[in-house]
């Protein structure tokens, strides 16, 4: 596809607007790139951009000769549908695409693509581990760290893309469709963005809307809301479920993962096989053994991988056992890494305010958390939260260096630290990663 001719503006000056960016100006288009924070830096912008770039950079606002020239907008995820500058280029008339529906339009082979609230990083990072095994080409892209529209450009007709796929993403697709989908499960979040859980499951439920009759859909038979969604789709539907023996589809049973069609039962690994704690990774494991299937691949060709950031086992200090689920960024993926835990655990959380509630997270100490060391935005909201719950073991620390200190002199052998925030990390840290590998740091420095 070639933008010749095309006046597109970029919304969104990180890893995707820079990727959209660099995509259309490749494809001769006259990119715009726009940020509304005055405060941007943009050498710094320009530095990632290819020496030479013909790409106009404009902070703070759009005047309407500025929006005139338009043709077309693009926006990052991080840009909500409904701010005011959006609305006003709506109400122009200008085509408002996402980062994936440029990439999806511009790119090439097949995309099997995975939203759900929680699981979505390890879903797409073992499936495609599982793809790399058995095709020559394989991208995997999206909210970890690697840009779809950036992959666009070394792709060839035997490409496969695995994306995940978020809801900010979905929201503005038009034409997106995957080969696979999946929707991993639907839980209360970003409703500080979507407002509502009816407009966040009509959100996740798009990345279905343009699949074709032969195309798959990969959902949780335990999932309420996906379980009445998939009974209505005009697509083929996979089911994995780590709570019954299905007839069509991938479950778990007892410590075996199994594949049932109508060929038969096939092992497809036993959870005593992966370095993954917990029943939601074992419906990763599931869901992307179920992706791949809808692929053609065999389960001898699968092999399962951990995943950085999400109940990552770090270190042993003095007999007590460290964890990384700074991936845990929301209480409904938090309830998921304390329930993995085996031991008395002393569990850091806190961050950023996305309007959640905790009591359920808190509720899902069952007698498992000794200490919740609290840090970020959050950590008056939680702590009111814990003791309206009953639980009071309370402390604050000022920075993650601190409650890391906090936990190892409080520890004692046969505990557990788990970095488990339920909270994003904005504020504090750029991104989970970050906070996660800082985790790791101090743990590896603590005597």
């Amino acid at each position: 596809m070639e933008w010749t001719g095309e006046t597109v503006l970029v919304f969104g000056t990180g890893i995707s607007g820079i990727g959209a960016a660099r995509l259309l100006a490749n494809r001769q288009a006259e990119v715009v790139l726009f940020d509304e924070n005055t405060k941007t830096d943009t050498e710094k912008v320009l530095g990632k951009l290819p020496a030479g770039s013909k790409v106009k950079i404009l902070l703070g606002e759009l005047s309407d000769e500025e929006i005139g020239r338009l043709t077309r907008v693009v926006l990052s995820p991080g840009v909500p549908c409904d701010l005011p500058l959006v609305n006003r280029l709506r109400d122009r008339g200008l085509p408002i695409w996402g980062e994936v529906e440029l990439a999806f339009r511009c790119g090439k082979g097949d995309v099997l693509a995975v939203t759900g609230t929680n699981g979505k990083t390890t879903t797409t990072s073992l499936l495609g581990e599982i793809m790399k095994h058995v095709r020559k080409e394989v991208h995997v892209v999206g909210n970890i760290g690697f840009s779809y529209t950036e992959a666009v450009q070394h792709m060839t007709d035997q490409a496969v893309t695995v994306a995940e796929i978020s809801s900010f993403q979905l929201e503005t697709t038009e034409q997106f469709a995957p080969k696979v989908s999946a929707i991993l499960n639907i839980t209360p979040d970003h409703l500080d963005r979507h407002h509502t859980m009816e407009e966040y499951i009509r959100v996740k439920e798009l990345i279905t809307v343009h699949q074709k009759p032969e195309d798959t859909c990969v959902l949780n038979y335990e999932d309420d809301i996906l379980r009445d969604f998939g009974e209505k789709l005009p697509i083929k539907v996979l089911w994995f479920s780590s709570a019954r023996v299905l007839d069509r589809g991938v479950y778990l049973e007892g410590d075996m993962i199994r594949f049932a069609s109508e060929k038969g039962i096939t092992d497809i690994c036993s959870v005593k096989e992966v370095n993954l704690l917990g029943i939601h990774n074992y419906e990763n494991i599931m869901a992307a053994a179920a992706m791949a299937l809808a692929c053609g691949v065999t389960a001898e060709e699968m092999s399962f991988q951990a995943v950085e950031h999400r109940i990552e086992y770090v270190e042993e200090k003095h007999g007590v056992k460290y964890y990384n689920d700074s991936k845990g960024t929301n209480p409904d993926a938090a309830i998921r890494g304390i329930r993995a835990m085996e031991r008395p655990t002393l569990l850091i959380g806190g961050g950023y305010d996305k309007n959640a509630s905790y009591e359920e997270w808190i509720r899902a100490f069952d007698g498992k958390v000794k200490y919740l060391v609290l840090i970020g935005q959050t950590r008056e909201k939680i702590a009111e939260a814990a003791k309206r719950c009953g639980f009071y073991n309370i402390l604050f620390a000022e920075s993650l260096a601190e409650a890391v200190q906090i936990c190892a002199s409080r520890a004692e052998k046969g505990d557990a630290v788990l970095l488990s925030p339920a909270c994003a990390s904005w504020g504090m840290f750029p991104n989970y990663e970050v906070r996660g590998r800082q985790f790791k740091e101090l743990v590896h420095q603590l005597p």
